[in-house]
């Protein structure tokens, strides 16, 4: 029989938190597996919420840092769990330095998390952008979001996740939860996933430029690349430039380009801004 975490405790879940805690034990050890924590880990975890994932990791790894948000929990957590190998930090990950951690303990760190879907992408670009600090990255996510990081190209799900996660990393399945799993019911099914971040991506390519052009592509994804490409900000003049001077097909749509063609793209972009 399937036995689940107590929801309740006076703790009503806040929806504009997008609170949606993990109640159900076998799925909490589950994900613990999926993790595989080792006596040398530091993680990172991105919500603790009512510990359903933290207590099963304590004494596991070496250091755990429990960001939650709500003032309501933190207090219960730092009674329940707070050790010398375990901080509970009443923080927004979005606005803590992954690489500050790192430098306090001498080691980049992995980051797990049941996370609010609202903060999906954002939370994805922040470990993106400091990804040299992190080894992989194990979350929970919307089954449809779970596609658009898996998706290739020419497909309706193929889009900015998509290559930014598929650039970045290995993205990796590893199983969908239900509903029932969690308090209260989302309307929708999960799916846990991991991302391995490279150790290194191509040295000759200007990263920055590169995610400019593909948010720019995907900012109109029905248009053609000739026409998405005009909110480029840039001047016109250099706009034009680009399609002058640029050896690349700007008569297909953003979904149609595979990420090594992004590459291409930006580099030869990158010469005439030069």
């Amino acid at each position: 029989m399937r036995k689940l975490l107590s929801p309740y405790n006076s703790i009503i879940p806040k929806q504009s938190l997008g609170q949606n805690f993990l109640i159900d034990e076998n799925v909490a050890r589950k994900i613990v597996r999926q993790i595989n924590p080792k006596p040398t880990d530091i993680l990172i975890e991105i919500g603790s919420g009512r510990g359903a994932l933290t207590k099963h990791l304590i004494g596991k790894v070496k250091h755990l840092i429990a960001f939650e948000i709500d003032r309501r929990i933190v207090g219960e957590l730092k009674e329940k769990y707070e050790l010398d190998s375990v901080a509970i930090v009443h923080e927004d990950f979005l606005k803590t330095s992954i690489s500050e951690w790192c430098k306090k303990y001498k080691s980049n760190v992995r980051i797990i998390g049941n996370i609010p879907y609202h903060l999906t992408s954002p939370i994805l670009f922040k470990v993106f952008d400091e990804r040299e600090y992190v080894v992989d990255l194990i979350i929970m996510v919307q089954r449809e979001v779970a596609r658009r990081i898996f998706a290739k190209p020419n497909t309706k799900d193929y889009g900015i996740l998509s290559v930014f996660s598929q650039f970045y990393g290995n993205p990796e399945y590893m199983f969908d939860v239900t509903p029932n799993c969690f308090y209260p019911k989302p309307k929708v099914t999960s799916t846990l996933i991991k991302i391995k971040l490279h150790n290194k991506i191509h040295s000759e390519i200007n990263e920055q430029l590169f995610k400019v052009i593909v948010k720019t592509a995907f900012g109109k994804r029905r248009k053609m690349l000739r026409n998405s490409l005009k909110y480029l900000p840039y001047d016109e003049e250099i706009i034009q430039d680009i399609f002058k001077n640029v050896d690349f097909n700007f008569e297909i749509r953003p979904e149609q380009i595979t990420i090594d063609k992004f590459i291409l793209l930006t580099k030869q972009i990158e010469k005439v801004l030069r």
